[in-house]
């Protein structure tokens, strides 16, 4: 079927989501764990002893997936309420069962319950391809973890640092969102069966006050919808916190994200290193020479969309009244939908783009000696020192020197000649050749290449061996 250009699409559809994402946020994944939801209570109910039948059960089952929508839409414009819509188009399908669907539950037994297995679902995906990411920059700081490259504090040269030590910065901050995707994976829990306020008193009814067969049933419904337990208490609801919480975990993924992507950038602009280029991609309309980081800006601009999009569900939590109000509704199906969507979005740029990072090894050493006889210059004072040279004197040289050297630099456009200033100040009795004997930019990087190796050995290498069935993720952008 051909497009049609005449109405909105989103973006996150057409250019930037994943379909495994796009699935997970369907309406066919929706409608069929209703009725994965429906059968769950149905055959709890049957196994606690009220008068359901295995055929009825048998019957649901064979109709999870193939859902009437037809049916559905015409009873909901003559009924206005979905859930109840989707009660009779499923027991126009299971004849013998119509009567027992939805039974002693409310619309949020279907409605939260889906949300929470969504929300679960969505959450593996993004945690697979942050995994992926993770292992695509550890290959590059283990490559690179020698390297050396100019540290920057206030972006402006510091000291030595290595490449690859750069990068477990970016992975480090990952890890934490690795970490807390971990968590939440682990402690979502379902609704279960509450009721209208959450006191379940639809299921005293249903079971003569029976308290043990209720707790029973909803641990049974738990347990085959894949979760270890239910939320405690609740109203009508599941507390919107977890809501929040869930969009908390996946801005703090896209911090990270944008973090990567504009340090990037600034490295573009260096010409150190760059987002991979394909071979027929254009980076100007105007200017046919460029290169712009285009991927990496991209990243930046959806990460902003989700930082902002987490203050969405935290003013939804904080504005339930009571029991529950419907002013959540039409908020979070697009909020933590297009927040999940925004960062599938962003982690596959970012699997592309560490997947083919590029550096310029001579740049990077050109800017390096640029600014290391800097750097150098208290290793100079000290050999100066050994020589019989006054510290204090020389500092005062070597002050007026590097502010010389840099007038030149920055007023001149010149290079930097601090070593022949220095090699041709008496003061010190040292040569140019022995200045730049101590200028080897390896030997001021500290402990960075150890740094490197300690750190993915004992933190990320053994994650990735625990989730590596899940590594080996490729992305090849839509645009």
């Amino acid at each position: 079927m051909s497009r049609d250009y005449s109405t909105y699409e989103s973006p996150f559809c057409t250019r930037y989501a994943s379909k495994e994402m796009q699935y997970i946020f369907s309406a066919d994944k929706k409608f069929s764990t209703w009725r994965r939801l429906w059968v769950a209570l149905a055959r709890g109910e049957m196994k606690l002893g009220l008068p359901i039948t295995q055929e009825q059960v048998d019957e649901l089952e064979a109709h999870i997936n193939d859902i009437n929508y037809e049916i559905a839409e015409e009873r909901e414009k003559l009924v206005r309420h979905d859930v109840m819509s989707h009660v009779y188009a499923y027991g126009q399908q299971c004849p013998k069962a119509a009567g027992i669907i939805h039974l002693g539950a409310t619309s949020c037994y279907v409605g939260d319950n889906t949300d929470v297995i969504v929300m679960r679902d969505a959450l593996q995906l993004v945690k697979k391809k942050l995994l992926n990411v993770i292992n695509n920059l550890a290959g590059f700081a283990s490559e690179h973890r020698s390297q050396p490259c100019l540290a920057y504090t206030h972006l402006q040269p510091a000291q030595l640092t290595t490449v690859g030590k750069r990068a477990t910065l970016w992975i480090n901050e990952l890890m934490m969102d690795y970490e807390e995707v971990e968590y939440r994976i682990a402690n979502l829990k379902l609704l279960g069966q509450k009721g209208t306020t959450g006191t379940q008193a639809s299921f005293m009814e249903l079971f003569g006050g029976d308290s043990a067969k209720i707790k029973a049933l909803e641990k049974s419904i738990a347990e085959e919808m894949g979760f270890t337990e239910c939320v405690p208490v609740s109203g009508q609801t599941y507390s919107r916190k977890m809501d929040s919480q869930v969009l908390s975990t996946l801005g703090g993924i896209a911090q990270s994200c944008s973090k990567f992507s504009n340090d990037l950038r600034i490295l573009a602009n260096f010409k150190e290193m760059e987002e991979p280029f394909e071979k027929n991609q254009i980076g100007s309309s105007a200017m046919p020479y460029k290169r712009n980081p285009m991927r990496a800006e991209r990243i930046t601009s959806l990460a902003r969309y989700v930082m902002i999009d987490t203050l969405n569900p935290a003013f939804t939590a904080g504005t339930q009244w009571f029991e529950r109000t419907l002013d959540d509704s039409a908020n979070k199906r697009i909020s933590v939908a297009e927040g999940f969507l925004a960062v599938d979005a962003i982690l596959n740029i970012m699997i592309n783009v560490t997947n083919g990072l590029v550096v310029y090894p001579k740049v990077i050493e050109q800017r390096v000696m640029r600014e290391l006889p800097f750097m150098a210059t208290e290793n100079i004072m000290m050999r100066a020192v050994e020589k019989g040279g006054n510290r204090q004197e020389l500092h005062e040289a070597l002050r007026k020197h590097s502010i010389a050297a840099a007038a030149v630099v920055k007023e001149e456009g010149g290079e930097n000649d601090l070593v022949k200033r220095i090699a041709a100040d008496p003061m010190f009795m040292i040569t140019e050749e022995e200045i730049m004997a101590v200028l080897k930019p390896e030997n001021y990087t500290g402990r960075a290449p150890e740094q490197v190796k300690e750190f993915l050995e004992e933190v990320v290498f053994p994650v990735l061996e625990k989730n590596k069935a899940l590594l080996g993720e490729k992305v090849e952008l839509s645009v």
